[in-house]
């Protein structure tokens, strides 16, 4: 079969080099356009983008030419890394002109007809689509995937949610400085420092786990009822978010039982084909001292989430250490993931 060919929004930052680095060389997808900021537009994506990735730029990639957003776009399929503001507005335009938009943004994360998707986690929230065409005369669509942080914590609590019911949940986030964009923070704001405050991050973490964990029923977001504390807070770390989690459940698991339940955790076929799906969603580190962002990030190339330090609760029931490269599995990884779900279903057609 013909690769599909994609668009890349907002292709000079951070996130917009990971699109750019998971999608060169993919089996279903071909990038045939790169579109960033009237200042950079007409120059090669060479000259435009302050290359920040941990890899060679594909050199095929640099002699592409940024285009505008006033331009069109070739195929169907739009990858989004545009900035919260700028997304709402054109990438509801795109779905308007027929586009798919699997977008990293969040300005669309919380609407009640779009869906918020990890794959492993909830791919029937999926049947919102419909909903969304429908009821804004869209020939195309939005499907968002989750704040970063929000990836580490839903990831590991699916498995526990479905074994044991969920009641409460604390997250404290340690979020990585590449979290921020580039050029990011200030040296002197994080070096040496944390920051105890992530505007909107609370939040995301504590309402998109809940819809993420939550169901669709009858076209309608049914989110959890797991009560969800967030404390997010800036280190100076360059990638790797680490959030740790004390959980209540409902009915209370042993830690060995705890551990067997991520363990075994598979995504159900067939989510684990997708080709940019890891082996195994969870991986569960049994040392003391893991996981750690220096060590772990990059677990099956970035995509898996890790867990760690799974002890009893001296508040809760249990508590645990849960890691996540941001710009990755994170970010541009899981909307790329989405994207292959999309195609294995047939919406992309």
């Amino acid at each position: 079969m013909p690769k599909l060919p994609v668009s890349i929004l907002g292709a000079t930052g951070i996130v917009g080099q990971r699109f750019v680095q998971g999608l060169h060389d993919h089996p279903w997808f071909e990038i045939k356009a790169l579109v960033a900021s009237h200042s950079s537009a007409g120059k090669t994506y060479r000259e435009a983008c302050s290359w920040k990735i941990d890899a060679p730029m594909p050199a095929e990639i640099g002699d592409l030419v940024l285009g505008s957003l006033e331009q069109k776009l070739p195929g169907r399929l739009v990858f989004s890394a545009l900035p919260s503001g700028a997304a709402r507005e054109i990438e509801a335009k795109l779905a308007a002109q027929d586009h798919v938009v699997c977008t990293n943004a969040s300005a669309f994360r919380l609407e009640p007809d779009v869906p918020l998707i990890i794959p492993e986690v909830n791919a029937a929230h999926l049947s919102l689509i419909a909903k969304q065409r429908e009821s804004r005369g869209w020939p195309g669509y939005i499907v968002a995937s989750p704040n970063c942080t929000t990836t580490a914590i839903a990831l590991p609590l699916k498995p526990l949610a479905e074994a044991f019911g969920l009641r409460k949940v604390v997250a404290v986030s340690m979020q990585a400085i590449s979290g921020a964009g580039y050029p990011g923070l200030s040296m002197m704001d994080v070096m040496g420092n944390v920051l105890p405050f992530i505007s909107g991050e609370e939040e995301k973490m504590e309402v998109e786990t809940k819809i993420l964990l939550g169901s669709v029923e009858a076209g309608e977001r049914r989110p959890s009822t797991v009560e969800i504390s967030a404390h997010a807070n800036r280190v100076p770390v360059l990638d790797g978010h680490m959030v740790c989690l004390s959980i209540e459940f409902e009915e209370e698991g042993s830690i060995e039982r705890v551990s067997g339940v991520m363990r075994a955790f598979e995504a159900a076929s067939p989510y684990y084909e997708l080709p940019s799906a890891p082996d195994s969603p969870l991986v569960l580190h049994d040392h003391s001292d893991r996981p750690q962002p220096g060590l772990d990030r990059y677990a099956n190339e970035g995509m898996s989430v890790v867990v760690g330090r799974v002890r009893p609760c001296p508040s809760l029931h249990i508590r645990m250490v849960s890691l996540v490269h941001n710009t990755i599995r994170g970010a541009a990884g899981g909307a790329i993931m989405n994207a292959e779900l999309l195609y294995g279903e047939g919406l992309l057609l």
